[in-house]
């Protein structure tokens, strides 16, 4: 049996500056109606950056979302327009002050499919040059450097909460421990 859900009927609910929102009425496989509510996101990039003492960049911020400061790598909404490894290098410089000297795609992945369609492009950043951050108006972000190890340990007690940041620390400790 395929699993498609044939759109019958989109209605936009909200358009923003981050995302837009929209009601789907679909066509079930077994010919049965239902909802769907769509967020739509331009997509995003995260940087797993590393220094020369193999430490990691992260970042410390606030999220509303969850009323809570969180510990995640450097990450950004795509611009209209931009390739996704253009985004990385102005995020990183603009969150963090670093340069990269080498810059690769390491993958790409959903966040939630089963409300968003926001992918999220993965990189790695290396040959860090510092710098000053350029944050927009209303960023407020503390850089930190740590260990990959004291970074797993993290995870592991529950104090990296972030989705994206455990995919790339986890990929980074995959990708050194061959």
């Amino acid at each position: 049996m395929p699993y498609i859900e044939k759109t019958m009927k989109s209605e936009r609910i909200y358009d923003g500056k981050i995302l837009n929102l929209r009601v789907d009425t679909v066509e079930l496989p077994d010919k049965k109606y239902s909802k769907r509510e769509i967020v739509e996101h331009p997509g995003a990039v995260a940087i797993i950056a590393v220094n020369e003492k193999n430490e990691l960049i992260i970042i410390r911020q606030y999220r509303k979302a969850i009323d809570r400061v969180l510990l995640e790598i450097p990450a950004g909404k795509l611009e209209l327009n931009e390739e996704p490894i253009e985004s990385a290098k102005r995020e990183l410089k603009e969150e963090t002050g670093y340069i990269a000297d080498k810059i690769e795609y390491v993958m790409e992945f959903y966040t939630s499919p089963g409300f968003s369609n926001e992918k999220i492009y993965l990189f790695l950043a290396q040959g860090l040059t510092p710098g000053e951050q350029e944050l927009e108006i209303g960023e407020y972000i503390d850089v930190e450097k740590y260990s990959l190890e004291e970074l797993m340990k993290m995870i592991k007690l529950g104090e990296i909460v972030d989705s994206k940041t455990i995919v790339g620390i986890n990929y980074y400790y995959n990708l050194i421990n061959k």
